[in-house]
């Protein structure tokens, strides 16, 4: 199952790592070096939620992100599904 959020699509994305060395100049020193970089992930902070649709009068389970379960209390759950069906409709 791919690291999606079924809402807001959110998706992990690629970055770096910096690994730095020295004293800041503001410190006194000759500056930050950077000595190494590594690759990483950033992952969305995902969550599998069961949510109660009153319309229909039964539970369904989504996967979301942290952010989307706001949106779900803000907007309310029926809106965002019928926002959902419209765009994968389109």
């Amino acid at each position: 199952m791919a690291k999606r959020c079924q809402v807001t699509g959110k998706v992990p994305v690629r970055g770096k790592q910096y690994a730095r060395r020295g004293i800041a100049k503001k410190k006194k020193g000759i500056g930050l070096k950077i000595t190494g970089i590594k690759r990483r992930r950033f992952q969305p902070n995902l969550i599998k939620k069961r949510l109660y649709l009153a319309e229909e009068k039964r539970f369904i389970t989504l996967r979301l992100a942290a952010s989307a379960l706001r949106t779900i209390d803000k907007l309310g759950l029926s809106t965002v599904l019928r926002k959902m069906h419209k765009e994968a409709a389109s």
